[in-house]
């Protein structure tokens, strides 16, 4: 099983474990994408397969592809620039597709930082809980 990079349920004991092992958080320093890289959409707008994906990201698994949780090099450059190994990538299972097809769920280091991608990378929209 393999476990997601970040633990979203450990709350300020993992920030602070981080912090002293990492070296602090990222900085804001960081370059944004541009606002017509990455959009929004609603978690209740996406389809089942990615809620599926979320939760088990939540969870740590178990991920149906070896490919799961894996690092996400970002080289279309559409989501905010950041070092390597910031980004991990979940395939949502996309139903009659021999293939894992061309949806990904990438999360980021920070919680809840989590983009959908229907487009196999050519767009990302950032996934907005509250609503």
């Amino acid at each position: 099983m393999r476990i997601p990079p970040r633990i979203t349920t450990l709350g300020g004991a993992a920030a602070l474990l981080s912090a002293l092992v990492v070296g602090g958080p990222v900085t804001a320093s960081a370059t944004a994408a541009s606002p017509a890289s990455v959009g929004s959409i609603c978690y209740s707008k996406l389809p089942s397969q990615a809620h599926d994906t979320l939760d088990l990201i939540e969870v740590g698994g178990p991920f149906p592809y070896k490919q799961d949780g894996t690092v996400f090099q970002n080289r279309e450059g559409v989501l905010p620039k950041q070092s390597t190994g910031y980004y991990h990538e979940y395939t949502v299972i996309t139903p009659g597709s021999p293939t894992r097809g061309a949806r990904r769920v990438v999360t980021g280091e920070k919680v809840r930082e989590d983009y959908y991608t229907g487009d196999h990378y050519a767009t990302f929209n950032l996934i907005n809980r509250g609503c």
